[in-house]
């Protein structure tokens, strides 16, 4: 016996790809909240030393899909490929992070690297859970490729700043002391 129906978890998967598509379009991500349960939590690890971690759909709404993607707009994460495991209700999607600013030979900036979100379903056709994972050191070096080549968005600059600024950000934790767990 399955924990959930097989359709209404590829069902899911539609819907996600199709809201996302269109939060890239219009350069906002906070509407994909609307497809979170009210207490699901977001979370990422940003390194050895730092976690994110958003509580609850408003939180997820104005700081994981508001605040952290600011400077993003333009970007794509286009999926690849989902694994979906009906007993658990686990959908694992992976992605590519694609901006679009392009280097003098035409080529867009991307992290190379594998990129995922790890969901899990809450029904009614909503996630309960995320964890985004992505390598971090190719993140970091295609990020220090753009600043040397001038090719940062102003809102993404802006982000850098914000985040070297030494302020305390709202959803970022100490590895290991964010309010919910990572795994």
């Amino acid at each position: 016996m399955t924990g959930f129906d097989r359709a209404e978890l590829d069902e899911m998967v539609e819907r996600w790809v199709d809201a996302n598509r269109k939060a890239e379009s219009a350069g906002d991500w906070k509407p994909l909240a609307d497809m979170y349960t009210e207490d699901a939590t977001y979370g990422w690890n940003y390194g050895p030393k730092q976690d994110f971690m958003a509580v609850g759909r408003e939180e997820i709404r104005s700081v994981a899909l508001g605040l952290e993607m600011e400077g993003l707009e333009g970007w794509q994460y286009p999926y690849q490929e989902f694994v979906v495991d009906e007993r658990s209700g686990s959908v694992i999607g992976l992605w590519k992070q694609v901006s679009d600013a392009t280097r003098p030979d035409g080529t867009a900036y991307s992290v190379y690297g594998i990129g995922g979100s790890w969901f899990r379903y809450g029904g009614n056709f909503q996630w309960s859970w995320q964890r985004d994972f992505f390598d971090f050191g190719n993140v970091s070096a295609l990020f220090v490729e753009m600043i040397q080549n001038n090719a940062l968005s102003t809102g993404m600059q802006a982000r850098i700043q914000r985040s070297v600024s030494g302020e305390k950000l709202p959803g970022w934790y100490p590895a290991g002391q964010e309010p919910v767990p990572l795994w």
